[in-house]
């Protein structure tokens, strides 16, 4: 598989709605639609049969969700506990049609008062119609 790295665009709407393969753009979306923390917009990224792995949890793999409605209440989870959650310094990756691979640095503060600053990235594979089919997301641990 060859791995290209394609420029950047800033049409979010665009980027949604263009078909059955992964671009950058896509890619940029998703991760502003984060960053704008609506949740509706997110959601209209995902598969209805997705699957998201979190980077956290009582499994080795972290806490699974699957299905959009537990995707969303993951999702909600997380806003809630980091409400000012950010994901900058980003690049992103187009692995063939289907997979994309997003880096990002995530910023924020819980809701416990710890700052939070950690790089991660967004391994996301896509179905026939353009949609998420699985986000697995992996931060780096700190000591």
């Amino acid at each position: 598989m060859i791995v290209t790295r394609i420029s950047s665009g800033n049409d979010h709407e665009e980027a949604r709605t263009m078909g059955d393969k992964v671009t950058q753009d896509v890619l940029k979306g998703f991760l502003e639609a984060f960053n704008s923390h609506d949740l509706d917009a997110i959601m209209g990224y995902f598969a209805d049969d997705c699957v998201f792995f979190m980077p956290r949890g009582a499994r080795p793999r972290g806490d699974q969700y699957v299905g959009k409605a537990a995707v969303r209440a993951g999702l909600a989870t997380r806003f809630a506990g980091i409400p000012n959650v950010h994901y900058g310094d980003d690049r992103h990756w187009v692995c063939g049609d289907d997979v994309g691979v997003s880096e990002w640095t995530l910023t924020g503060t819980s809701t416990s008062g710890q700052q939070i600053e950690v790089r991660g990235l967004d391994l996301l594979e896509f179905d026939h119609n353009g949609k998420i089919s699985r986000k697995d997301s992996f931060w780096k641990i700190l000591e």
